[in-house]
C-alpha cells in the first residue's frame, strides 16, 4: 500500500509527500505544524526506551549470575511469577481506566513503577543476604530432582525475581500499554506511518546510548568513598537505577506539557487523548472483547508468536553467554555491549527500512520482514549450537576464538538482527494496525494484547523451556525439540501477517475510512468492530 498515492494519506497535507524532497522524505517527513506534537512524543519515547533498555540488561544480570542460579531461572520466573504478574498489573490498569481519566492513568503506573525501582535500589538489595532464605534453598537442592534447579534458584533469590518481573512489566505496561496507547490516541492515521518510524528512531537511539552509559559504568572500578555498594558492580547497579529514577521523573513532565500545552490546542477533537465516553469493562470482558474480533485475535497470534520464538532462542543464547561470562561486571559489560550495537542496527532499519518499506511495499510485506529474520538466524544459532562439539578446530583457525565464543557470537547476531527488526517494522506494523480502530477496540483491545497476550507469548516460551528441562535437565539436550517448535510458530506466525494485512487494506481504503467515521459519529455508545466496518463496507 503506497500512502504517498492514497487521498487518505493527503487529506490533511494536500500535496502529500510530494512536497518533500528526496532526501527529507527519506529522513524526516514531517511538516512544520506537526512537530510540536512529535518532537515531545519523540523525547517521551526516548526516555521511556532508554529506562526499559537499562533494565531489560540489569534484570538479566541479576538474576543468571546470582548465587546458585543460571539462564535455566528465566523459564520460571516467566511462567510463575511474570505470567501472573502481568495479568495482575493489567487488571490493575483497567480498572483504574475505568474510574481514572487517561492521564490520571498514566501518572499513577509510573509512579508505581518507579517508587519500586527506588526500594529495591535502596532497601531490598543492601538487605539482600538477611531477606533471602538461602539456608532453607540449599535443603530443597538436596530433595528435588536436578531440573528443578531454576524454580529453586527463582525463590532463593526472590528479591532479584521482583527486579525482574517489575522490569518486564515497565516494557509491557508503560512502554506498550501506556505509551503507545497514547500515541495510537493522538495520531492520525495520515501521520501515523511517517511517525511511527521515527518513533522507533528514538527508542532504538536511546538503546544506544543506554548501552553505552552501562557500559561505562560497568567498566568503573570499585569507589570505596561512594556510599553504596560493596564492589564495582553493586555501585554500577546503583548509578543505573538512579539514571532511571531521572528518566522517570522527566516522562511525567514531558508528559503533562503534552497534555496541558499541545493536545488542548488541537482543534480536532480526534486527537485528543481522552475518549469522549467510556464504557467499564473488566479484563474479562476485555478478552471476550477481543475474542469477538478476528482482526484483534490476528494481531494477538502475531504478538504472541514472536514472544514464543524470542524467548525460546535467547534463553539458550543466555545460558551459553553465562557459560562464557560467569561474572557480573563481564556479563553486563558484554550484553550491554550488544545492546549498544542493537541500538545502532535498529536505528538504521528505523531510517532507512521501516517508513521507507511501508510506502514503498506495504503493510503486509513490512510485517512478513520480522518472522523472516527470525528465521534464518535462528537456523544458524541452531546449527553452530549443536554441533558445538565438532567444530574445535574450525572455530580457532577461521575465527580465532572457541566453540563456545563462536556459538555466543552467533547468539549475538541473532539476537541483534532479531531486536533490531522488533524494534522498528515489528512494533510499528504492529501499532499501525489498532490505528484504523476506534477508541475503544484501541484501548481494550491493546490493553488485553500488550498487558497480557505479550506476558502469555513469552511465558508459552518458558514453559515449554521448563518442560523440557524437567526431562532433559539441559538445554544442550533439549535444543533438538525447542528448534522444531520455533519453525511450527513461526510458520503460524507468518499465516497470521498475511490475513492481517488482507483484513488492514481493508479498512485502510478510502471507503472503509469513510465507514469508519460516519459509524463512530453515528453509533453513541455503540462499539465499532473491525468486522463490522468490512460487514457495511460490502453492504455498500
Amino acid at each position: 500500500m503506497e500512502f504517498c498515492k492514497s487521498k487518505e494519506f493527503m487529506s490533511e497535507d494536500s500535496s502529500g509527500c510530494q512536497e518533500f524532497g528526496a532526501f527529507r522524505r527519506l529522513i524526516w517527513p514531517i511538516y512544520r505544524h506537526e512537530m510540536q506534537k512529535l518532537i515531545p512524543m519523540l523525547l517521551m519515547f526516548f526516555l521511556i526506551a532508554f529506562n526499559y533498555n537499562v533494565l531489560r540488561t540489569m534484570k538479566d544480570t541479576l538474576v543468571v549470575t546470582a548465587k546458585s542460579s543460571g539462564a535455566e531461572v528465566i523459564p520460571f520466573i516467566k511462567v510463575w511469577v511474570m505470567f501472573p504478574g502481568a495479568v495482575l498489573m493489567t487488571l490493575l490498569f483497567t480498572r483504574l481506566t475505568n474510574r481514572l481519566t487517561r492521564e490520571r492513568v498514566f501518572y499513577v503506573m509510573m509512579s508505581i513503577f518507579l517508587i519500586y525501582f527506588f526500594l529495591f535500589a535502596f532497601i531490598l538489595y543492601p538487605n539482600r543476604e538477611i531477606l533471602h532464605p538461602n539456608a532453607f534453598a540449599d535443603r530443597l537442592q538436596l530433595i528435588l530432582p536436578q531440573g528443578c534447579m531454576g524454580l529453586i534458584a527463582m525463590f532463593r533469590n526472590w528479591t532479584f525475581t521482583i527486579f525482574y518481573v517489575m522490569s518486564e512489566l515497565w516494557g509491557n505496561i508503560i512502554l506498550f500499554v501506556l505509551f503507545w496507547g497514547f500515541a495510537n490516541q493522538v495520531t492520525k492515521l495520515h501521520e501515523a506511518k511517517r511517525f511511527y518510524g521515527l518513533f522507533g528512531f528514538g527508542a532504538n537511539l536511546s538503546g544506544i546510548v543506554a548501552g553505552q552509559v552501562s557500559v561505562l559504568l560497568s567498566k568503573k572500578a570499585f569507589n570505596p568513598h561512594l556510599p553504596l555498594g560493596t564492589n564495582a558492580w553493586e555501585q554500577s547497579m546503583f548509578s543505573l537505577i538512579s539514571l532511571v529514577l531521572i528518566s522517570g521523573v522527566l516522562t511525567l513532565i514531558v508528559f503533562r506539557y503534552l497534555n496541558k500545552k499541545v493536545l488542548n490546542e488541537e482543534a480536532d477533537s480526534s486527537a485528543k487523548f481522552e475518549l469522549k465516553k467510556k464504557k467499564k469493562m473488566s479484563l474479562r470482558e476485555n478478552f471476550r472483547f477481543l475474542l469477538n474480533s478476528k482482526y484483534l485475535i490476528y494481531i494477538t497470534v502475531i504478538v504472541v508468536s514472536y514472544n514464543i520464538v524470542i524467548n525460546l532462542v535467547e534463553v539458550v543464547w543466555k545460558s551459553q553467554l553465562r557459560e562464557l561470562y560467569p561474572s557480573p561486571n563481564d556479563y553486563n559489560l558484554y550484553i550491554n555491549q550488544v545492546s549498544t550495537i542493537i541500538g545502532i542496527v535498529a536505528t538504521i532499519a528505523a531510517l532507512f527500512v521501516s517508513g521507507n518499506s511501508l510506502r514503498k511495499f506495504g503493510w503486509t510485506t513490512t510485517a512478513m520482514l520480522t518472522p523472516l529474520t527470525l528465521l534464518v538466524t535462528s537456523i544458524l544459532f541452531f546449527g553452530l549450537f549443536f554441533f558445538k562439539d565438532n567444530l574445535e578446530g574450525v572455530a580457532w583457525a577461521l575465527f580465532g576464538m572457541s566453540p563456545l565464543a563462536l556459538v555466543v557470537l552467533a547468539g549475538s547476531v541473532q539476537n541483534i538482527l532479531c531486536r533490531g527488526a522488533k524494534y522498528t517494522v515489528f512494533d510499528a506494523t504492529k501499532e499501525m494496525a489498532f490505528v484504523p480502530l476506534s477508541d475503544e477496540y484501541k484501548v481494550k483491545g491493546k490493553a488485553a494484547i500488550d498487558g497480557v497476550c505479550n506476558r502469555l507469548g513469552k511465558s508459552g516460551g518458558s514453559m515449554i523451556h521448563q518442560s523440557l528441562l524437567l526431562y532433559f535437565v539441559t538445554f544442550s539436550a533439549s535444543a533438538p525439540y525447542v528448534a522444531a517448535v520455533l519453525l511450527v510458530i513461526i510458520s503460524c506466525w507468518s499465516v497470521a501477517v498475511k490475513f492481517l494485512g488482507i483484513e488492514f487494506n481493508a479498512l485502510t481504503s478510502d471507503k472503509s475510512i469513510q465507514t469508519v467515521s460516519r459509524l463512530e459519529e453515528n453509533a453513541g455508545d455503540r462499539l465499532v468492530s473491525g468486522d463490522a466496518v468490512l460487514a457495511e463496507q460490502q453492504a455498500i
